[in-house]
């Protein structure tokens, strides 16, 4: 048999809604370049608009809060409300990661966008829906553990279709989803409000575009390379880890997931407690930036929302680039580009904290520095986690980061920031977003030697 048929080894078939699709009988031979070229573009362009249409019903209620508020709701309660999203999203994160890597991509991506969707939909038409904080936190919080199915899915059909060194440049690519869902927000609540007339349609609108998309991602995507007579990845590329084995195709149980893979994994803690202090640094800058701005260094509010926007978008090249640093400079390796960037974080942060009120060009540079360098990171340190576990503990792996990154790093930032700098002002916020630039590179570098060891580089 050849090498490509030897490694199909069948998993015994399990039902239910997310069961993982079963293994085809394989292909023949001839077909199987054509066939995985066409299904490996396919299955990217699919989780690519899938989770771009997460972002379509994720923010939608930071857009109706103006209208909440004359509505008679205040800002602290609406405040509330949001942090259910916030809450539930890390915590689905994790746990929705280890059904999802017993279960196919194809159905959890796009069940998972379906409920979300609806749930927006809900909010928009129902007047109940918008009644009280409570049962808006409520409906935001089952909104949040919907968008947390979305991204465990992808990282699943990325570690099944794309071998670890092409695994940095194609989850970079695939970040951007994030970017183009995000853009797109603003616009279609432009419309929705041209179209209908409401401020309820900022809510119904998106999430009737997100259920297109949910349609588009199921007929796209596809769970594993077997289930469609295809060999592995790592055969079809001939790019194996140190650890592989066939072994490592069959689907896991919860127990062996959490136990043998995640929870004994000293290096993927080291990246989940690296994961918080970049989280920390990225919406302590972000968040806190039009504040600091105007208070600080005298921007006016619409200088502040132009460098608010340069900071998000500088992020796209800045994700590219840090994609390709790691497969194509550092061999799949995602430790050295995550210092080196991070190194580059820490010093964009300090310009930016010292640079004297009035220097705006300096203050805007540094700015939109940070918003380049910070998302290479937190995209790395996902496809890290992914490389560092077999590929069925890989949404819980990647679940794991994302649980410390939001409750650990970004809620933190959100309080942490605000009491420091009540208390002890600017420089006592900037002293804690210094420190999280050095704890982050000091845990990442813990995971070096591993990572060698892991692509069996000397």
């Amino acid at each position: 048999m050849d090498k490509y048929h030897s490694e199909a080894t069948a998993t015994p078939p399990r039902k239910g809604l997310f069961a993982p699709a079963p293994h085809a009988e394989p292909l023949p031979l001839q077909r199987i370049d054509p066939v995985y070229k066409q299904l490996r573009l396919q299955v990217f362009l699919g989780i690519f608009l899938g989770y771009a249409g997460y972002y379509l019903v994720r923010k939608n209620f930071s857009l109706v809060m103006p209208d909440l508020i004359e509505q008679g709701y205040s800002k602290s309660d609406l405040g509330f409300a949001l942090s259910g999203v916030s809450i539930a999203y890390g915590l689905s994160k994790f746990l929705m990661g280890n059904v999802s890597d017993r279960s196919n991509a194809r159905t959890f991506l796009s069940v998972g966008l379906l409920l979300s969707a609806l749930t927006m939909v809900f909010m928009g038409v129902a007047p109940i829906a918008t009644s009280s904080i409570t049962i808006m936190f409520i409906l935001l919080f089952l909104n949040g553990w919907f968008q947390g199915m979305g991204w465990p899915p992808c990282g699943r059909v990325m570690v099944h279709w794309f071998s670890t060194k092409e695994r940095g440049t194609k989850m970079s690519i695939w970040n951007v989803a994030h970017n183009v869902g995000g853009g797109l927000v603003g616009p279609i609540a432009i419309a929705a409000v041209a179209i209908f007339g409401t401020w309820e349609s900022k809510f119904y609108f998106p999430g009737l575009v997100a259920l297109v998309f949910a349609a588009i991602a199921y007929m796209l995507v596809r769970d594993t390379p077997q289930s469609c007579g295809l060999p592995t990845i790592e055969a079809y590329k001939n790019d194996y880890p140190a650890n592989y084995s066939a072994a490592q195709e069959q689907e896991l149980t919860a127990r062996q997931i959490f136990f043998e893979y995640v929870f004994n994994n000293r290096v993927l803690w080291y990246i989940a407690f690296a994961n918080a202090f970049v989280y920390l640094v990225r919406y302590g800058i972000l968040d806190w930036a039009p504040t600091y701005l105007e208070e600080a260094k005298g921007f006016s509010v619409k200088e502040t929302g132009w460098a608010y926007f340069a900071y998000e978008y500088a992020g796209i090249p800045g994700t590219l680039l840090c994609g390709w640093i790691s497969d194509k400079v550092f061999k799949g390796r995602r430790a050295p580009a995550t210092i080196i960037y991070m190194v580059l974080v820490l010093i964009a942060v300090l310009v930016y904290w010292k640079n004297p009120a009035g220097n705006l060009w300096i203050d805007n540079v540094a700015l939109i520095s940070i918003g380049f360098l910070i998302y290479g990171p937190v995209m790395l340190i996902g496809v890290q986690a992914l490389d560092l576990v077999p590929k069925k503990a890989a949404g819980t792996a990647a679940g794991l980061t994302g649980l410390f990154g939001y409750l650990g790093g970004a809620l933190f930032a959100n309080i942490a920031m605000g009491f420091i700098v009540d208390h002890w002002g600017w420089d006592g916020g900037f002293t804690m977003l210094v420190a999280a630039c050095v704890l982050s590179i000091l845990f990442t570098a813990f995971t070096w030697k591993r990572e060698k060891l892991h692509l069996n580089l000397q």
